[in-house]
């Protein structure tokens, strides 16, 4: 009948509408499943977002010779497991943080005793001209901190952690991870190649430093003396270095990292060469990999050195050195000399440490021989 035949047409245009639909679908997705057989990635996961740029000389970036790790190395006395997903231009910089300090082992004068001698902790003389200001009186105070009841390696010298610079230092270790994770997404194997070398890198530079931070000849133990210490630093800073005896020599006696021994120096000369070799393998990574591995490093770094700049103590030897009070001026170095020996009643020190001509006979506490 005429009802049936038109429910039959009406059949039959339905399914050729349906079989052109999954024509046109099924032609849609063919180019998507070409790309992907052919190793392809779709437009939205592309592997060089920025046509026409080049970012080969990446690698580079991490051979800087910047010293923003090495005087975070210096500033907390020793190196933390969590430096290692911490990274930085500068990696293979890190063993001469002893060198930070120029050179320079300024005279000191034990004002309480008359002694004078020279600071050789190199870590401790960056960190007073850090905080000597010219023409200045810089008052530090040291303090030994209690040992912890459970030790805990990476926090055993940052006892600052809510404080800014702590917080900046922490930063870039989820920066790190988030990079390790995006580099897997997109299935960049030679930027992961990349991150992995420089971590391995700061791993063997860390266990370097770690096995040189031990604390050497700090003389006899002298538990409960107060120690008074006056420091000449180049361009007319001076520091003047309060607390126990004990603290002051931890921080002040011997050298800070011992030398290296044929191990640590095998070590070190691997770390330098996997920094040179990663500069290569860099430019198989894809230019997302690229940008990924730059930007992880600059902000990084940058991270780290203003970490470094608002750092106001120095951790050295289980004991902490902060600034006390603000800086007093003096327009003579000889008016400095007077205040002090009328404070301590003696100039002993003073003449020893050349601020102040040998006295007359009748001065206190003269010695005749300038030493």
């Amino acid at each position: 009948d005429a009802g049936g035949t038109g429910d039959v047409d009406t059949w039959f245009k339905q399914g050729e509408t349906m079989e052109r639909s999954r024509t046109r679908s099924f032609f849609r997705l063919t180019p998507r499943l070409l790309q992907l057989h052919q190793g392809q990635q779709p437009k939205e996961w592309s592997k060089t977002p920025i046509q026409g740029v080049s970012l080969d000389a990446t690698g580079l970036i991490a051979l800087a010779d910047l010293t923003t790790i090495a005087k975070h190395t210096a500033l907390n006395g020793t190196s933390s497991f969590l430096d290692l997903l911490v990274l930085c231009p500068g990696i293979h910089r890190q063993q001469y943080a002893t060198e930070l300090n120029g050179g320079e082992l300024p005279p000191t004068a034990a004002l309480t005793s008359g002694y004078v001698f020279r600071v050789e902790n190199q870590a401790t003389v960056f960190y007073l001209q850090k905080t000597g200001v010219p023409g200045h009186l810089v008052t530090l105070n040291v303090e030994e901190l209690p040992k912890p009841k459970r030790r805990i390696p990476e926090l055993r010298t940052m006892r600052r952690i809510m404080d800014l610079s702590f917080l900046l230092y922490l930063i870039p270790v989820p920066l790190t991870l988030t990079a390790l994770v995006f580099v897997i997404l997109i299935g960049d194997w030679w930027a992961l190649a990349v991150l992995l070398i420089l971590i391995l890198a700061r791993t063997l530079n860390t266990i370097v430093v770690r096995r040189r931070n031990v604390p050497g000849w700090k003389g006899v133990k002298e538990p409960g003396v107060k120690g008074d210490l006056l420091i000449l630093l180049s361009q007319d800073r001076w520091v003047r270095l309060q607390g126990p005896v004990d603290a002051l020599k931890a921080v002040t006696a011997g050298q800070w990292l011992r030398d290296m021994t044929f191990l640590e120096s095998s070590l070190t000369a691997i770390a330098t060469l996997l920094i040179y070799i990663n500069a290569a393998v860099t430019t198989n990574a894809s230019q997302t990999g690229k940008i990924i591995i730059l930007a992880l490093l600059l902000l990084s770094v940058g991270l780290l050195a203003m970490s470094n700049e608002w750092q106001e103590s120095l951790c050295m030897h289980g004991c902490k050195v902060q600034v006390d009070g603000k800086p007093r001026k003096y327009a003579r170095r000889l008016d400095l000399a007077n205040e002090l020996i009328e404070y301590t009643g003696r100039d002993d020190w003073a003449i020893r440490l050349g601020i102040i001509n040998q006295r007359a006979d009748g001065a206190m506490n003269t010695v005749k021989v300038l030493l």
